[in-house]
């Protein structure tokens, strides 16, 4: 018999590889790269530091810098379903070696790329990526390269501890490498939910998706095995996800949300015993708000988000919570051990979505969020700036807040009231980048108090954010600019002084600090 037709000896990881085909394409991480050429477009698994590639995007880096090394320029286009584990993105953006990256990022190095101009960002609402990238907006996707925990017998894919966009990426790109990682625990199996019922205008239809814990897809992925080029055994756990203990400021912000929680009971707007469907962006103010939330007397509660973070496993394991939908697990260290050690009981009380239904408008509509999300600074009417420093400068990006954002029954931000020892406010006259406009922006949240924005014009509304969400240290200037705007002959709807607008930021950029 020809050597080449044996299957490879049988490891430990292969055992994940219950498909004979998908055995006989098992290579090194290096040999798996030689498919990735200079120009292309890779699309690659993770969400958040959840299910990155851990073998096959290092390989990637190296060869890009032997071939640099060598006179070469070789870089490719980077699709992602948002972030993906820092040392990732690091690697990529040290050896120069992404030209255009999409939909969002989180890592220092490429973003002082992107901000240098030397990488190109689109940075959109991960609710619209499948669409766009299936519509050709980013060109031919020629590789895609997705993590997944094992291959079925009959050759589909059980997901790992991310889904994000890998349905669309398994679909779409024209080759597709697999890495197999049997860290994740074979007991995950059944967690996730892929739906394949979405489609492209004219021929939607309905997603049929009415409460958190409904089931609309299948446990695997599906794949074209002709269009898989090469396996990857790795056994590599997730890098884990920073966790910050909440802090005095953030525990602050955290009661006005609770007590905002209770007034809403009181008035009849949120169900007594469980609420509505939770949403929260990842940070230490989400997670102060969770604690909050176990020491309260709502039982019961469900969530429905992006991201699952450690703060959610303990009001599960606790029945603060029953059930969590989300597209991927953002768990610090110790929040991988508690799933790793405990999954039997997790699996029964979470649910893996893609992403283009975790972050669906229609869905988050239906369900009636709870949309909690952060903010790096919103003006005196309720705008919100999400993602520039100063206007200009990206700091990680959109990611899905809008999509629950402009969706949610509630739409809530929250920031501390400062940022930088107190130099910048978080409360100023015009944001300089608008991400949510005050259309979209019910409440806003600092440790200073809450403003309710809901059924208030615009003058109104100045009133309350200065009053309720700005700094002290900044409170007198910014009544003092809305005073000196409202008394300009025609100063109109939403009264703005043109020419001083943006003092706060150029006061900044000048002096180092914002304070008058």
């Amino acid at each position: 018999m020809n050597a080449h037709h044996l299957l490879p000896e049988v490891t430990a990881e292969s055992n994940r590889i219950r498909n004979s085909v998908f055995r006989n394409k098992i290579v090194s991480a290096e040999e798996a790269v030689k498919y990735i050429h200079a120009g292309n477009t890779v699309a690659i698994s993770g969400f958040g530091s959840a299910g990155t590639p851990k073998a096959v995007t290092p390989a990637l880096a190296e060869r890009i810098r032997l071939a640099r090394a060598a006179g070469e320029d070789f870089t490719v286009n980077l699709l992602t379903g948002a972030s993906v584990a820092p040392d990732t993105e690091r690697m990529l953006a040290e050896v120069d070696g992404v030209s255009l990256r999409m939909p969002y990022q989180a890592e220092p190095t490429a973003r002082r790329s992107i901000n240098a101009g030397s990488m190109d960002y689109v940075d959109i609402h991960l609710s619209h990526v499948a669409q766009q990238v299936w519509e050709g907006y980013y060109g031919h996707v020629d590789i895609a390269v997705v993590e997944i925990s094992g291959i079925t017998e009959s050759g589909e894919l059980v997901p790992a501890t991310s889904i994000g966009n890998n349905k669309t990426w398994l679909e779409v790109a024209e080759k597709v490498v697999l890495e197999v990682n049997s860290w994740v625990p074979a007991a995950m199996e059944g967690i996730h939910d892929v739906y394949y019922g979405t489609a492209l205008p004219p021929d939607r239809k309905p997603i049929m998706l009415t409460g958190v814990e409904d089931r609309i897809g299948q446990t695997t992925f599906r794949v074209d095995p002709d269009k898989v080029v090469a396996v990857v055994e790795t056994n590599v756990r997730d890098s884990a996800s920073g966790l910050t203990p909440p802090d005095a400021v953030s525990q602050a912000i955290a009661s006005h949300v609770l007590d905002f929680f209770e007034h809403e009971v009181s008035r009849g707007r949120l169900p007594a015993d469980s609420l509505l469907p939770l949403q929260s962006g990842i940070g230490n103010v989400a997670n102060a708000v969770l604690q909050g939330l176990d020491a309260g007397p709502h039982k019961g509660l469900t969530c429905y988000s992006e991201v699952i973070q450690d703060g959610m496993l303990h009001l599960i394991k606790h029945g603060t919570v029953r059930f969590a939908s989300a597209t991927a697990l953002a768990l610090s260290a110790a929040g991988i051990d508690e799933l790793v050690s405990n999954i039997d009981f997790y699996r029964e009380r979470i649910v893996l979505r893609s992403q283009e239904i975790s972050n669906h408008p229609e869905v988050v509509r239906r369900l009636g969020l709870i949309a909690m999300n952060g903010m790096l600074e919103a003006d005196i009417y309720g705008n919100v700036n999400s993602t520039h420093v100063m206007g200009t400068k990206i700091m990680n990006g959109i990611g899905g807040s809008g999509d629950f954002a402009r969706n949610g029954y509630v739409s809530m931000f929250l920031s501390p009231s400062t940022a930088k020892g107190g130099s910048i406010s978080s409360i100023v006259p015009m944001v300089p980048h608008v991400d949510h406009t005050e259309h979209d922006t019910q409440v806003l949240v600092t440790e200073q108090g809450l403003a309710d924005l809901r059924g208030l014009s615009p003058r109104r509304r100045s009133r309350v954010v200065i009053d309720n969400c700005a700094h002290p240290d900044y409170r007198d200037a910014l009544h003092e600019y809305v005073a000196r705007a409202e008394a300009e002959p025609g100063a109109g709807h939403t009264p703005h002084l043109l020419g001083d607008a943006f003092s706060f930021h150029q006061r900044f950029v000048e002096t180092g600090s914002m304070r008058p």
